[in-house]
Protein backbone atom coordinates (compact mmCIF):
# COMPACT_ATOMS: atom_id res chain seq x y z
CA UNK A 1 0.00 0.00 0.00
CA UNK A 2 0.82 3.62 -1.04
CA UNK A 3 2.51 5.10 2.20
CA UNK A 4 0.63 8.35 1.86
CA UNK A 5 -2.68 6.46 1.17
CA UNK A 6 -2.16 4.15 4.44
CA UNK A 7 -1.17 7.62 6.40
CA UNK A 8 -4.64 9.12 5.14
CA UNK A 9 -6.93 5.58 6.47
CA UNK A 10 -4.83 5.76 9.35
CA UNK A 11 -5.90 9.54 9.94
CA UNK A 12 -9.73 8.64 8.55
CA UNK A 13 -9.69 5.67 11.43
CA UNK A 14 -8.85 7.52 14.26
CA UNK A 15 -11.07 10.58 13.00
CA UNK A 16 -14.03 8.04 13.10
CA UNK A 17 -13.28 6.93 16.79
CA UNK A 18 -12.84 10.53 18.09
CA UNK A 19 -16.62 10.99 16.33
CA UNK A 20 -17.46 7.94 18.13
CA UNK A 21 -16.09 8.75 21.44
CA UNK A 22 -18.65 12.16 21.31
CA UNK A 23 -21.88 10.12 21.30
CA UNK A 24 -22.74 6.44 21.52
CA UNK A 25 -23.34 4.49 18.24
CA UNK A 26 -26.78 3.34 18.21
CA UNK A 27 -27.35 0.07 16.29
CA UNK A 28 -30.89 -0.60 14.39
CA UNK A 29 -33.31 -2.68 16.36
CA UNK A 30 -35.82 -4.49 15.14
CA UNK A 31 -39.32 -3.11 15.97
CA UNK A 32 -38.12 0.04 17.36
CA UNK A 33 -37.96 3.66 15.91
CA UNK A 34 -35.03 6.17 16.54
CA UNK A 35 -36.05 10.30 16.69
CA UNK A 36 -34.18 13.25 17.22
CA UNK A 37 -36.16 16.21 18.58
CA UNK A 38 -35.07 20.02 19.61
CA UNK A 39 -36.76 21.65 22.85
CA UNK A 40 -36.76 25.08 24.34
CA UNK A 41 -37.54 26.74 27.24
CA UNK A 42 -37.18 30.69 27.47
CA UNK A 43 -36.87 32.14 31.48
CA UNK A 44 -36.52 35.65 33.05
CA UNK A 45 -33.55 36.49 34.39
CA UNK A 46 -33.50 36.65 37.69
CA UNK A 47 -29.84 38.63 38.60
CA UNK A 48 -28.29 41.66 36.84
CA UNK A 49 -23.99 41.36 36.37
CA UNK A 50 -22.69 45.06 36.40
CA UNK A 51 -19.17 45.25 35.81
CA UNK A 52 -16.68 48.27 35.48
CA UNK A 53 -13.22 48.64 35.90
CA UNK A 54 -11.55 51.28 38.33
CA UNK A 55 -8.55 52.93 36.70
CA UNK A 56 -5.99 55.33 38.13
CA UNK A 57 -2.76 56.67 36.30
CA UNK A 58 0.04 59.00 38.17
CA UNK A 59 3.74 59.69 38.08
CA UNK A 60 4.59 57.34 40.85
CA UNK A 61 3.31 54.05 41.48
CA UNK A 62 2.63 55.10 45.61
CA UNK A 63 0.58 58.16 44.06
CA UNK A 64 -1.92 55.66 42.02
CA UNK A 65 -2.20 53.23 44.36
CA UNK A 66 -3.58 56.33 46.66
CA UNK A 67 -5.70 57.56 43.71
CA UNK A 68 -7.21 54.44 43.20
CA UNK A 69 -8.07 53.54 47.01
CA UNK A 70 -10.01 56.67 46.95
CA UNK A 71 -11.73 55.46 43.73
CA UNK A 72 -12.78 52.81 45.26
CA UNK A 73 -13.83 54.11 48.68
CA UNK A 74 -16.16 56.01 47.01
CA UNK A 75 -17.35 53.38 45.18
CA UNK A 76 -17.82 51.37 48.81
CA UNK A 77 -19.92 54.61 49.60
CA UNK A 78 -22.05 54.57 46.52
CA UNK A 79 -22.67 50.89 47.00
CA UNK A 80 -23.81 51.13 51.14
CA UNK A 81 -25.87 54.13 49.99
CA UNK A 82 -28.27 52.18 47.99
CA UNK A 83 -27.80 49.30 50.68
CA UNK A 84 -25.76 47.04 49.31
CA UNK A 85 -22.61 45.68 51.50
CA UNK A 86 -19.48 46.57 50.00
CA UNK A 87 -18.11 42.95 50.39
CA UNK A 88 -20.80 41.27 48.03
CA UNK A 89 -18.96 43.05 44.88
CA UNK A 90 -16.47 41.11 43.90
CA UNK A 91 -12.50 41.97 42.47
CA UNK A 92 -11.72 39.64 39.26
CA UNK A 93 -8.18 41.51 39.15
CA UNK A 94 -5.99 44.24 40.59
CA UNK A 95 -2.75 45.33 38.89
CA UNK A 96 0.01 48.05 39.29
CA UNK A 97 1.83 48.41 35.48
CA UNK A 98 4.20 50.96 34.37
CA UNK A 99 3.24 53.31 31.17
CA UNK A 100 6.00 53.84 28.66
CA UNK A 101 6.15 56.92 26.08
CA UNK A 102 6.57 53.78 22.93
CA UNK A 103 7.55 56.86 20.90
CA UNK A 104 10.71 58.00 22.49
CA UNK A 105 13.34 55.33 20.92
CA UNK A 106 14.63 55.05 24.92
CA UNK A 107 10.97 53.92 26.04
CA UNK A 108 10.66 56.44 28.53
CA UNK A 109 8.78 55.57 31.52
CA UNK A 110 5.49 58.14 32.00
CA UNK A 111 3.98 57.10 35.40
CA UNK A 112 2.13 53.77 36.84
CA UNK A 113 -1.44 52.98 36.10
CA UNK A 114 -3.18 50.99 38.50
CA UNK A 115 -5.76 48.76 37.03
CA UNK A 116 -8.96 46.72 38.85
CA UNK A 117 -11.92 44.72 37.42
CA UNK A 118 -15.22 44.65 39.53
CA UNK A 119 -17.97 42.91 39.23
CA UNK A 120 -21.74 43.43 41.16
CA UNK A 121 -24.68 40.58 41.39
CA UNK A 122 -27.87 42.53 41.61
CA UNK A 123 -31.41 40.44 42.16
CA UNK A 124 -33.06 43.62 43.02
CA UNK A 125 -33.15 45.10 39.30
CA UNK A 126 -34.38 49.05 40.25
CA UNK A 127 -31.30 49.69 41.90
CA UNK A 128 -29.54 49.35 38.78
CA UNK A 129 -29.88 52.45 37.04
CA UNK A 130 -29.15 54.36 40.34
CA UNK A 131 -26.20 52.35 40.68
CA UNK A 132 -24.59 52.91 37.03
CA UNK A 133 -25.68 56.82 37.18
CA UNK A 134 -23.52 57.24 40.28
CA UNK A 135 -20.87 55.46 39.34
CA UNK A 136 -20.89 57.41 36.45
CA UNK A 137 -21.43 61.31 38.16
CA UNK A 138 -18.01 60.04 40.05
CA UNK A 139 -15.99 59.55 37.05
CA UNK A 140 -14.18 56.96 38.50
CA UNK A 141 -14.82 54.19 36.86
CA UNK A 142 -14.42 53.10 33.15
CA UNK A 143 -15.89 50.37 30.72
CA UNK A 144 -19.03 50.28 32.54
CA UNK A 145 -21.56 47.26 31.40
CA UNK A 146 -24.83 45.65 32.43
CA UNK A 147 -25.92 41.89 31.44
CA UNK A 148 -28.46 39.36 32.78
CA UNK A 149 -28.25 35.87 33.79
CA UNK A 150 -29.87 33.39 35.30
CA UNK A 151 -28.63 31.74 38.46
CA UNK A 152 -31.25 28.73 39.09
CA UNK A 153 -29.97 27.42 35.10
CA UNK A 154 -30.54 23.39 36.13
CA UNK A 155 -34.26 24.47 36.51
CA UNK A 156 -34.36 25.55 32.64
CA UNK A 157 -32.32 23.18 31.40
CA UNK A 158 -34.73 20.27 33.12
CA UNK A 159 -37.65 22.22 31.55
CA UNK A 160 -35.60 22.36 27.73
CA UNK A 161 -35.36 18.95 28.23
CA UNK A 162 -39.12 17.82 29.05
CA UNK A 163 -40.15 19.97 25.74
CA UNK A 164 -37.38 18.16 23.67
CA UNK A 165 -38.46 14.80 24.74
CA UNK A 166 -42.46 16.02 24.40
CA UNK A 167 -41.37 16.23 20.51
CA UNK A 168 -39.32 13.45 20.21
CA UNK A 169 -42.11 11.56 21.76
CA UNK A 170 -44.87 12.73 19.34
CA UNK A 171 -42.70 12.56 16.33
CA UNK A 172 -42.17 8.85 17.42
CA UNK A 173 -45.96 8.48 17.95
CA UNK A 174 -46.55 10.09 14.17
CA UNK A 175 -44.23 7.30 12.46
CA UNK A 176 -45.64 4.84 14.42
CA UNK A 177 -49.21 5.76 13.40
CA UNK A 178 -47.85 6.23 9.84
CA UNK A 179 -46.95 2.43 9.87
CA UNK A 180 -49.72 0.95 10.87
CA UNK A 181 -47.99 0.46 14.62
CA UNK A 182 -47.97 1.87 17.89
CA UNK A 183 -45.25 3.70 19.87
CA UNK A 184 -44.15 1.44 22.63
CA UNK A 185 -42.08 2.38 25.85
CA UNK A 186 -38.66 4.22 25.83
CA UNK A 187 -35.36 1.63 25.68
CA UNK A 188 -32.62 4.96 24.87
CA UNK A 189 -31.97 8.36 24.70
CA UNK A 190 -29.28 10.88 25.28
CA UNK A 191 -29.60 14.86 25.91
CA UNK A 192 -27.57 18.12 25.27
CA UNK A 193 -28.59 21.40 26.56
CA UNK A 194 -27.58 24.45 25.24
CA UNK A 195 -27.96 27.94 26.95
CA UNK A 196 -27.47 31.75 24.51
CA UNK A 197 -24.67 33.33 25.08
CA UNK A 198 -24.61 37.11 23.98
CA UNK A 199 -22.05 38.85 24.41
CA UNK A 200 -22.26 42.09 25.95
CA UNK A 201 -20.10 45.31 24.65
CA UNK A 202 -18.98 47.66 27.34
CA UNK A 203 -19.88 51.01 27.45
CA UNK A 204 -16.32 53.89 26.23
CA UNK A 205 -14.74 54.56 29.27
CA UNK A 206 -15.69 58.29 30.63
CA UNK A 207 -15.99 59.69 27.04
CA UNK A 208 -19.77 58.24 27.02
CA UNK A 209 -20.15 58.66 31.15
CA UNK A 210 -23.53 59.16 31.48
CA UNK A 211 -24.17 62.30 33.59
CA UNK A 212 -27.89 62.06 33.54
CA UNK A 213 -30.01 65.32 34.00
CA UNK A 214 -32.14 65.38 37.59
CA UNK A 215 -35.50 63.68 36.68
CA UNK A 216 -34.38 62.57 33.51
CA UNK A 217 -34.99 58.49 32.52
CA UNK A 218 -32.90 55.90 32.63
CA UNK A 219 -31.20 54.56 29.39
CA UNK A 220 -33.24 51.47 30.03
CA UNK A 221 -36.27 52.89 32.09
CA UNK A 222 -39.34 50.82 30.96
CA UNK A 223 -37.20 47.96 28.66
CA UNK A 224 -37.20 44.38 29.71
CA UNK A 225 -34.48 42.31 30.36
CA UNK A 226 -33.66 39.95 27.58
CA UNK A 227 -34.79 36.14 28.35
CA UNK A 228 -32.55 33.57 28.96
CA UNK A 229 -33.39 30.86 26.41
CA UNK A 230 -31.84 27.08 26.99
CA UNK A 231 -32.49 24.66 24.69
CA UNK A 232 -32.22 20.99 24.13
CA UNK A 233 -31.66 18.18 21.73
CA UNK A 234 -33.15 14.91 22.57
CA UNK A 235 -32.36 11.60 20.72
CA UNK A 236 -35.01 9.24 21.93
CA UNK A 237 -35.61 5.06 20.89
CA UNK A 238 -38.85 3.58 21.20
CA UNK A 239 -40.27 -0.08 20.72
CA UNK A 240 -43.30 -0.19 18.11
CA UNK A 241 -46.18 -2.52 19.04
Amino acid sequence: MNRSIATLALTLMAAMLCAGQDRPTITAQPNSVFVGADGKFEANPDTALVQFNISAQEDTSRAAYDRASRSAEQIRQILRSNGIEPKSAEIGFFSIQPVYDFKNPKRKLVGYRVNANVSLKLRDFSKIAPIVQQLADTDVTENQSISYTLEDMDAAKTRAVEDAYRRAHESGAAVARAGGRTLGELSYASVDTFENMRVISPMAPRAMAMKMEAGAAAPTEEFSPQAIVVTAHVNAMFSLR
